[in-house]
């Protein structure tokens, strides 16, 4: 709807913002836009956008900034219709290989390679494995009524959970309970412990069973857990963010909460290809001043999980997301092999 000299302009207008962070005039504009139009002609162009609510005014000077709608114009006109060359896959790469030795530690290499890259958060739904299959348990006592419970898995993956018993356990006691599940259960997946426990509980002193019933009630990670999220504090730097301590606490709540989170990667996971949420697009309020980036990644063709770049809505769309892109493709490679 824009004609092309607003177009130019706006496109202008969100790079120099992007740029130096600053309310874009019209002395700007008119210096970097290549246009032989009057200081006048653009401030009458820059009204016309403002009214459109591609722009806004933060403070009483002439500049303006660009509003989430004039960000998602910037990003759909001239980020998705040309190839992305502001990333070498090389630059990622010195950064250092994803390890392959393990689908949770690549998944949490990829999330921390994302956040040194861009200065944001990074963030990886990792894949949800059913076959894992346990190595052996560990029981440890915290207090009278907490038990820690350590699960190590066969591919060296290392869970925690806390028990909180009935009754009262001695550490023989425990040695008891770890010592029978390691006996029965080792080799076998996680989901299938419970049904192994049941049909070989009658070899186990009464008091025991109801501590290994709290063992394999839940031996799977929650869902929330699959969600990796690197580099939090670099969101510390934006000025744009820490100018607000109530939405920035909000933020790092939904960072250790992660459940909303969770629906808004697997909206990108059913996805094809980049997604982008600028704004209140991601419909997540703690994130109303960032912008989300996000983009599937496969092992052997299929889509096994997500991942993304968490920022403010200044940034330089053209490397970030191609950044996004690239780490997709490297860890779908790593994880292929």
């Amino acid at each position: 709807m824009l004609n092309e000299r607003a177009q130019i302009l706006l496109r202008t207008l969100v790079e120099r913002y992007i740029a130096d962070g600053q309310p874009v005039g019209s002395k700007a504009l008119s210096h970097y836009s290549g246009l032989d139009v009057s200081s006048a002609t653009i401030r009458n162009v820059m009204a016309d956008l403002e009214e459109m609510g591609f722009i806004a005014s933060p403070h009483t000077s002439a500049g303006r900034a660009p509003t989430r709608l004039g960000y998602r114009f910037f990003v759909d006109c001239y980020l998705s219709a040309s190839p992305f060359d502001a990333i070498n896959p090389e630059e990622i790469l010195q950064h250092g290989r994803l390890p392959a030795d393990n689908p949770q530690r690549t998944a949490a290499a990829a999330s921390q390679l994302l956040s040194q890259l861009t200065n944001f958060a990074g963030i990886v739904l990792a894949p949800k494995r059913q076959d894992v299959r346990l190595r052996q348990v560990e029981f440890l006592k915290l207090s009278e009524r907490r038990v820690l419970l350590i699960l190590v898995t066969q591919d060296g993956d290392v869970q925690n959970r806390i028990l909180h018993p009935q009754q009262d356990y001695g550490e023989a006691q425990l040695q008891e309970a770890a010592n029978f599940i390691n006996a029965h259960c080792s080799g076998r997946t996680l989901g299938s412990l419970r049904g192994v426990v049941e049909s070989e509980m009658h070899q186990l002193r009464s008091e025991l069973v109801a501590l290994l019933n709290a063992a394999v009630e839940h031996p799977q990670p929650s869902a929330t857990e699959h969600i990796l999220v690197s580099g939090e504090h670099q969101l510390l730097a934006s000025a744009e963010l820490a100018s607000n301590m109530g939405r920035l606490r909000q933020l790092f709540e939904l960072f250790e909460r992660k459940a909303a989170l969770l629906q808004l990667l697997e909206s990108g996971h059913a996805a094809d290809g980049i997604q982008i949420y600028i704004g209140g697009e991601s419909g997540l309020a703690p994130l109303d001043d960032c912008s989300v980036i996000t983009a599937p990644y496969r092992v052997d063709g299929e889509v096994m999980g997500t991942l993304g770049v968490i920022g403010p809505t200044r940034m330089a769309y053209d490397r970030v997301i191609p950044i996004v892109d690239v780490t997709a493709r490297l860890l779908s490679n790593t994880l292929s092999y």
